[in-house]
């Protein structure tokens, strides 16, 4: 009898071991799959800031009209390629610039300069100026008169240029200081010849500073665009 009931317990057992294990494979069939990862987000768009485009030298304008370099490497010039009586006419002419149009207190000494330099080569300076004149005749004729103020003309505007008048004061400043050793007739010419390409290395510099400008421009527009606005956002395409 005892030997039947430990048979059956027996049976209870192992059936009880069967359906567990059923339970238990049944339940490993029905684990939920795995919830994929989201999809990576998509890149962001680019923001960046337009820098501010370079700008010409000394607050010039931006259309402002350089001379081509000659065949010698140097700037074309109303000062170049005269003759040494045009060349002391000139200087005189940049000394006379130099006097009006150069107000700041530290050039003042320009106004008493010029007025000795004046006085102490006027007979001088008159010869000076009819050989000018006589040249300019020789070339145009008895029509001479009109060409010559028109050369002139250019010539005191090239020295009076706005974005180079400060530099030009310092460099007349500069002669100034020489011009008041010049006392005798002969050797002005010498003085003119030597002091002129002093005053003209100021505009000598201008414009080349003004060409690096052009080309630093010309790079700023080939990356940012025709017509872009320094300082302004601008919004590039994901992963450029």
């Amino acid at each position: 009898m005892i030997w039947d009931e430990l048979k059956s317990v027996a049976k209870l057992a192992l059936l009880a071991g069967f359906v567990l294990t059923a339970v238990t494979v049944e339940a490993k069939k029905k684990k939920p799959d795995p919830v994929p990862p989201p999809p990576p987000a998509a890149p962001a768009p680019k923001i960046v800031y337009v820098p501010y485009p370079p700008t010409p030298p000394n607050y010039a304008a931006s259309t402002m009209g350089i001379p081509p370099l000659g065949a010698d490497g140097l700037r074309v010039s109303v000062n170049r390629g005269i003759s040494p009586a045009q060349t002391t006419w000139n200087f005189r002419s940049a000394y006379n610039v130099g006097a009006l149009s150069c107000s700041d207190p530290k050039h003042a000494e320009i106004v008493v300069s010029y007025r000795a330099f004046l006085k102490v080569h006027n007979k001088t300076l008159a010869l000076v100026n009819r050989k000018v004149d006589a040249e300019w005749r020789g070339k145009y004729g008895a029509k001479f008169i009109k060409p010559r103020e028109k050369y002139m003309t250019e010539v005191y505007n090239h020295f009076a240029s706005p974005p180079t008048l400060p530099a030009f004061c310092d460099a007349i400043l500069a002669v100034s200081k020489d011009a008041k050793l010049i006392k005798k007739p002969a050797t002005l010419d010498g003085f003119a010849s030597a002091s002129l390409p002093s005053v003209e290395i100021v505009f000598d510099d201008f414009f080349k500073r003004f060409d690096a400008y052009r080309v630093d421009y010309a790079a700023w527009e080939a990356k940012w665009g025709k017509g872009a606005v320094g300082g302004s956002a601008i919004v590039l395409p994901p992963g450029s």
